[in-house]
């Protein structure tokens, strides 16, 4: 497994005390006990902080104005342990190919970097499974160190589709210290220090944006040598958007075609057509062409980081699921044709 790695110049960060982890992370390392609807084949850490996220945004349980309980990411509980513990596990559980990827998500708050950069050295003695870190934006010499620690991936999520939805979601409008232009200008640095297709952003599908909106914003990130992921909004308790509903599948479908034919090459934004309410109409590939790549499955399998399945981090496993863990069923494909092509687009 070959890490890409420049000799390490950074000094030496303590690993810190806890972590958290992600329930399904902690069935798959032996940490908890449970069962499991989906092994998750990443592991998913969370960085520990006693204090909220000093970011604001409306829809996320962490979020500083957030009445959510405090283990909550998404609609998954995220328990603490002692750092040193789950590292052990983590090499076991690479040792047998139990998970494939370590991915550290951070919260925002000024000790951020530094319990990174000491989580991903403690992992990196003891494995060399690679890591991928979600973070907000930073500077280009953060990135060079966590680059230099043994990070292979970098992902500064922008979340939002538009300028005006992000303002009002996560940037300024909502109290939030974030800014539309930052969040770029980050994603340029992060892939100026690791190279194209080394770097993602998530988008979030449902905050009021249109199908064009996004099409548009996925292509304008793979333009610059991003590579986008998608979630679907999730209403959360105690969050600023609770009662905000989420995306109806079918608009949500149309969506992962629009960004699997972009992110691999297969069509562009200016090749797809809309209707006057912004929906797709057409995805700027013969029919003959999508049918066939719609029955593989592909385009509606989890996207993110190589091996990162997220399984069930937006939906209950009853349903109805946006993001599938793994290549759909024959009969899960059935029904994915089903919401493609009976409702109107």
């Amino acid at each position: 497994m070959q890490i890409r790695v420049e000799e390490d110049k950074s000094p030496a960060y303590a690993l810190p005390e806890k972590v958290r982890v992600s329930y399904g992370s902690a069935v798959i390392l032996g940490l908890n006990n449970g069962i499991l609807n989906a092994n998750p084949s990443t592991a998913y850490l969370l960085t520990y902080t006693s204090r909220k996220c000093i970011a604001n945004c409306r829809f996320c349980p962490q979020a500083i104005s957030s009445t959510s309980k405090a283990d909550l990411l998404s609609r998954v509980t995220w328990p603490v342990f002692f750092s040193h513990r789950v590292i052990s596990r983590i090499k076991n559980a690479a040792t047998n190919t139990l998970i494939k990827r370590v991915c550290i998500q951070t919260l925002n708050y000024p000790e951020m970097l530094r319990d990174v950069l000491g989580l991903v050295k403690g992992i990196r003695s003891h494995t060399d499974i690679p890591i991928s870190v979600s973070c907000q934006p930073l500077g280009k010499n953060e990135i060079k160190l966590l680059a230099q620690a043994g990070v292979e991936r970098i992902g500064i999520p922008i979340d939002a589709a538009t300028e005006e939805i992000f303002n009002r979601v996560k940037g300024f409008d909502a109290n939030g210290p974030y800014t539309w232009e930052e969040h770029f200008e980050a994603l340029k640095s992060a892939v100026d220090v690791l190279k194209a297709g080394w770097v993602s952003t998530h988008l979030i599908v449902g905050l009021g944006e249109t199908e064009k909106d996004l099409a548009k914003v996925i292509q304008q990130v793979v333009n610059i040598g991003v590579y986008p992921g998608l979630f679907a909004f999730t209403p959360i308790p105690g969050t600023y958007l609770e009662k905000h509903p989420p995306p109806p599948i079918e608009r949500y479908r149309r969506i992962q075609v629009a960004r699997y034919l972009i992110a691999n090459g297969r069509s562009q934004f200016n090749n797809m057509t809309f209707d006057e309410h912004e929906t797709i109409r057409d995805f700027g590939i013969p029919e003959r062409e999508l049918k066939p790549l719609i029955k593989t499955g592909e385009p509606f399998i989890t996207s993110g980081c190589p091996h990162c399945n997220r399984p069930f981090y937006n939906e209950r496993p009853t349903g109805p699921i946006y993001n599938y863990p793994e290549t759909p069923s024959l009969s899960q494909i059935a029904e994915i044709e089903m919401q493609l092509y009976s409702s109107k687009r």
